[in-house]
């Protein structure tokens, strides 16, 4: 008995050793990031008095207060889990954003491989806000093209399933609502989640083609939502669409980067449901930790006398890697009964129909 005792004893100790000495599969990685960036801001000429409005943005300065996890697990085979929580809010109040919901910039889980890409589903971008992303000067700043359609910096879509590969510098992503953004905060489409009654209500979709190398990029993009009942933008049925193409392009020239964007948007439940935006910007490095900025972008609505110009400046100087301070103005002109405020940074704050209003913030930015 003691022979075998003795045997087995060495059995699993050499069974120890050899699961010590085999690679160790990798566990779960969850990251916790953020961003917290506010700002202090005038804006002139504001209705109905015409008087001067001084306040903290609560929804963006130069780009919007977040903070999320991620994360990932290696299921072998090349396959990865993945997950993104993120919650956007404001931090002049400390209040959550997109209509108080705890993570309502993303929430979303899915799998990854590097064969056949990344599949998703929960609340997410859509594709027209993410060809943005790497080809933008400006983004989602305070006075940008945000001001002229707060749709642009909100693109995000509830019940998606979303697709996205890349194949070295090409990239391409696909999504599909099943009951597009039920929030009704700024820029939000407030229509409702899945419907028995109407398969088509509040369903959205948008496609993305992006090319990007080292020294300039260019991206091809289609956002297209179906209207429901209470939808914001006169899309009160399933029968009326609004639908967004967008191009865009940048090149990076030694210390400069430059671009220029377009987007046509075609609007069923408006009378003047043809518009265009399009826009040049320009960043320049003056040196590795200053930075000035400029846009120019305009608004145009077929058969109409609406129309909107907006220029806007920035200046941002980098105090550590993660610390910036900046300043930033933006001056718009509307005409005919057009009354777009500069400044997308909060609701409110607008200028008289066919008036013009000049924005400046100062303001501080740090990432974690």
């Amino acid at each position: 008995m003691k022979k075998y005792t003795v045997i087995a004893a060495a059995a699993v100790a050499a069974a120890g050793l050899a699961h010590a000495q085999a690679p160790a599969a990798a566990g779960p990685s969850v990251q916790l990031y953020g961003l917290i960036d506010t700002a202090v801001e005038r804006l002139n000429h504001v209705a109905p008095a015409g008087g001067s409005l001084t306040r903290m943005p609560n929804i963006t300065a130069t780009l919007p207060s977040r903070w999320g996890l991620r994360g990932s697990e290696d299921l072998g085979g090349g396959m990865r889990a993945i997950f993104t929580l993120e919650s956007g809010f404001s931090p002049d109040t400390g209040g959550l954003n997109q209509a108080g919901r705890l993570f309502g910039r993303q929430a979303f889980v899915g799998v990854a491989s590097s064969s056949f890409g990344q599949l998703t589903l929960g609340r997410q971008y859509s594709y027209f806000y993410l060809s943005m992303l790497d080809a933008g000067v400006f983004g989602p700043n305070l006075y940008g093209v945000g001001s002229l359609d707060p749709y642009i910096p909100q693109a995000r879509f509830d019940n998606a399933i979303a697709w996205q590969h890349r194949w070295g510098a090409f990239s391409a992503g696909l999504n599909y609502s099943l009951g597009r953004d039920i929030g009704a905060a700024p820029g939000g489409t407030a229509c409702g989640g899945e419907r028995a009654d109407d398969a088509q209500a509040c369903r959205a979709a948008s496609a993305m083609v992006k090319y990007d190398v080292a020294n300039w990029g260019a991206a091809l993009s289609w956002d297209r939502q179906k209207g429901g009942p209470g939808a914001a933008a006169g899309l009160g049925s399933s029968a009326l669409s609004d639908e967004r193409l967008f191009a865009t392009a940048y090149a990076k020239l030694g210390a400069w980067k430059v671009g220029a964007g377009w987007i046509r948007r075609d609007n069923e439940g408006s009378a003047t449901p043809r518009s265009n935006i399009g826009y040049v910007e320009a960043a320049y490095a003056v040196t590795p930790a200053l930075s000035l900025e400029a846009q120019y972008a305009q608004l145009d609505y077929r058969n109409s006398p609406n129309e909107a110009k907006l220029v806007s400046l920035r200046t941002t100087y980098s105090l550590s890697k993660r610390t910036a301070a900046y300043v930033t103005a933006g001056h718009i002109s509307n005409d005919g009964t057009l009354n777009l405020s500069a400044s997308g940074g909060s609701p409110g704050g607008n200028p008289v129909a066919g008036g013009s209003q000049t924005g400046v913030a100062v303001g501080v930015r740090h990432a974690f």
